[in-house]
């Protein structure tokens, strides 16, 4: 069952990258407000949508796909939070040191890189920077609570964090650079805000570009799930350290599964203790035909979900593990990853396994 969790980097439960503090477990509270979320202000997408003008760019999906159209958007200054703050700035942003994985991912889909990062393992993938990313800033701390002198250090036009999480470094942080929240429920979200910072660093044919290439796979995915019959094999999204808890159908990694495959794991309800607390008993119970198994380890002592439940009877006989159809895939970009890019890739990914 889902209790407490270990140090590092864990799934977004409708949010984008978070990573904790080192040496201990997550604070229940932490983890009530990220759940919980900073409010409800303009969606990105509504608000990036409602600004754009230039000439559509559409293309042809694969058979089978509807064509797909996308607006470049126009430059702006202004963009509003979760909590429907308006952020200003003075000056298109060319130094943005990232708090959170989907400002690295945006930057990235920009063709931008960032000035700092706190998820250098997801720059490193080469889908994203690559060798390149070794020559970006890692900046210090646990999450939330990250070196705000060495953020100043990289001397920022912008700095991206987590809503809920990062505010409390607001104070600190305005003394040298704005700090915009973001908070993703949603791959629309996701889009929204790719919308909103190409409008404030002026790269609306990145974004229409960045935007149409993932609007496309989504479409395609969309088709060939169902023109293979992928839509009717269950699947399950699952996370792991001392304990192992679901991605629900609540949880933006989850929501975004079912939109391709079979995938019955709603939320539980109540806290953040119970909502993903699936058992291996329940899991058996749902009989999910492949697994996406996000490990977090630490050190050389620890041990991944496969590892850990490998003796479990129960998880034995789970079709999925009985068929050798339980994958571990990498959390620094099913945990981390929540832009456009990383949902792009893990639905190559999921699409390829479960194909397989």
């Amino acid at each position: 069952m889902l209790r407490r969790f270990p140090s590092g980097r864990f799934p977004s439960a409708r949010f984008s990258s978070r990573r904790f503090p080192s040496g201990g477990f997550v604070p229940a509270l932490l983890l009530a407000a990220l759940l919980s979320g900073c409010g409800a202000g303009a969606s990105p997408s509504q608000e990036a949508g409602a600004t754009a003008s230039g000439a559509p760019k559409t293309t042809a999906a694969a058979s089978g796909a509807p064509a797909v159209q996308v607006t470049p958007v126009t430059a702006a200054l202004t963009v509003t939070d979760p909590a429907g703050k308006q952020v200003t700035l003075t000056k298109k942003p060319e130094r943005v040191v990232c708090l959170t994985g989907l400002c690295d991912d945006m930057l990235v889909e920009l063709g931008l890189t960032p000035a700092a990062t706190t998820t250098p393992k997801l720059l490193a993938r080469p889908d994203y920077l690559g060798a390149a990313a070794g020559r970006v800033p890692v900046i210090p701390g646990s999450f939330g609570g990250e070196d705000v002198a060495k953020i100043a250090e990289q001397r920022p036009d912008l700095v991206i964090g987590l809503a809920g999480v990062h505010d409390q470094l607001r104070t600190a942080v305005e003394k040298f650079a704005p700090l915009w929240v973001v908070e993703v429920k949603s791959y629309e979200d996701s889009v929204g805000y790719l919308r909103a910072l190409a409008r404030l660093t002026d790269r609306g044919a990145q974004q229409a570009g960045a935007e149409l290439r993932f609007r496309t796979k989504l479409a395609e995915g969309t088709a060939t799930a169902k023109a293979r019959k992928l839509d009717g094999t269950t699947v399950l999204a699952m996370y792991g350290g001392s304990s192992v808890g679901v991605n629900t159908t609540d949880d933006v990694l989850g929501d975004f599964m079912s939109e391709f495959f079979s995938y019955p794991w709603p939320s539980k309800g109540g806290g953040f203790e119970t909502a993903q607390a699936y058992s291996v008993e329940e899991i058996l119970a749902k009989a999910p035909d492949v697994i996406f198994i996000q490990s977090f380890t630490f050190g050389p002592d620890s041990k991944t979900v496969t590892e850990t439940l490998k003796d479990n009877p129960v998880w034995k006989r789970v079709p999925a593990v009985a068929n050798d159809r339980a994958f571990e895939v990498q959390p620094e970009l099913w945990a981390s990853g929540r832009g456009t890019r990383a949902f792009g890739i893990i639905l190559d990914e999921a699409l390829a396994k479960v194909a397989g």
